[in-house]
């Protein structure tokens, strides 16, 4: 039979060992990152593997409560906030959800055949997300859909290992054409010199680049523009292409729409970067996202002066490694 002071002391112990465990992870993994904080990296690691510390801590909280160890507030207190926070850690994040939307070019001109677009955004493969598990469930979804082809809007990395082209292998398996543009994580804004290492691995598992380049379809054309932190997204140009075809734009930042020149048929632009707030809480996400989108963009659909946005809340994770209210997504968007 097992004392309070049996089951206090295992409680203890195993926060001991996870602790241990945690910060021998951190060391371990940020040994391999390529980054230039080398100290950030530890502290953000540290987080992440600690965070392995709310299971121990939900089960004794019900304990501690029971044998009065705690008061009961404190233990109704320490069990919702150490279930939210498992929640936020290890559900929402792996839960990947899958969102369609219908978007017409021109109603007086719809498309022979309606063509279907996976958006991705924001895997942000390194030091929170992006890993195996993560990445066998978005390419399984994503072949289950049967797009016409794949767009990815960008910051692949948040300060990832040098293994970088075998944890994108699984890719290959992706049953559709795949396009992509760097984001501001890719291009040093911040994060480390990757460019080298991000683009080789990109080639070797068979996803195009195609920033400033441009993409022919039957019925319209997909042009990839630059980051706008990285000071890239210079569309000028756009008038002077053909117009004999709508314009689909795929660039990181949602901002960029607003260096978006007047054309004949209205574009639509194919972004990420906010992740949807990725913590979804009152008044202070909405507090942060000002500083990460000036023009106030979030998640879905937005109209501007000379063409529309959609922003992909993505599927990886930045800053903390948590999501919540915010899962994971692909977007399906189908073209006519």
């Amino acid at each position: 039979m097992f004392t309070t002071f049996n089951v206090t002391t295992m409680f203890y112990l195993s926060f001991i060992l996870i602790g241990l465990w945690g910060i021998s992870q951190a060391w371990i993994s940020q040994s391999r990152t390529e980054t230039i904080h080398p100290f950030k990296s530890f502290v953000h690691l540290l987080a992440f593997y600690l965070s392995y510390l709310l299971i121990p801590l939900l089960f004794f909280s019900i304990y501690a409560g029971w044998m009065d160890i705690f008061s009961l507030h404190q233990s109704i207190f320490i069990f919702l906030l150490s279930s939210l926070l498992i929640y936020a850690r290890f559900i929402e994040p792996h839960t990947v959800h899958v969102q369609h939307l219908h978007y017409q070019f021109d109603q007086n001109k719809p498309f022979q055949k309606p063509i279907k677009v996976a958006l991705l955004a924001d895997l942000h493969i390194g030091l929170f997300s992006g890993h195996e598990r993560q990445l066998k469930s978005i390419v399984k979804k994503v072949n289950l859909e049967q797009p016409d082809f794949v767009v990815v809007a960008g910051d692949w990395t948040y300060e990832p290992e040098n293994k970088l082209a075998e944890e994108l292998a699984i890719l290959k398996e992706i049953q559709a054409p795949i396009y992509s543009v760097n984001g501001n994580h890719d291009e040093q804004y911040p994060g480390p010199p990757i460019q080298a290492l991000l683009a080789n691995a990109l080639a070797v598992n068979n996803v195009m680049d195609i920033e400033g380049k441009i993409v022919e379809f039957d019925e319209f054309r997909l042009i990839g523009v630059g980051d706008l932190w990285a000071g890239k997204a210079d569309m000028r140009y756009m008038p002077e292409l053909p117009q004999d075809k709508p314009w689909l734009i795929l660039s990181h930042n949602p901002d960029t729409v607003d260096m978006v020149p007047e054309l004949p048929t209205r574009p639509l632009m194919l972004s990420g970067h906010t992740h949807g707030g990725q913590v979804e809480l009152p008044w202070l996400t909405s507090y942060i996202m000002k500083k990460v989108s000036i023009l106030g963009h979030k998640k879905g659909m937005y109209l501007h002066e000379n063409a529309n946005v959609f922003v992909s809340v993505g599927t990886g994770m930045v800053g903390v490694p948590f999501r919540f209210r915010v899962p994971p997504t692909i977007d399906i968007i189908e073209l006519s």
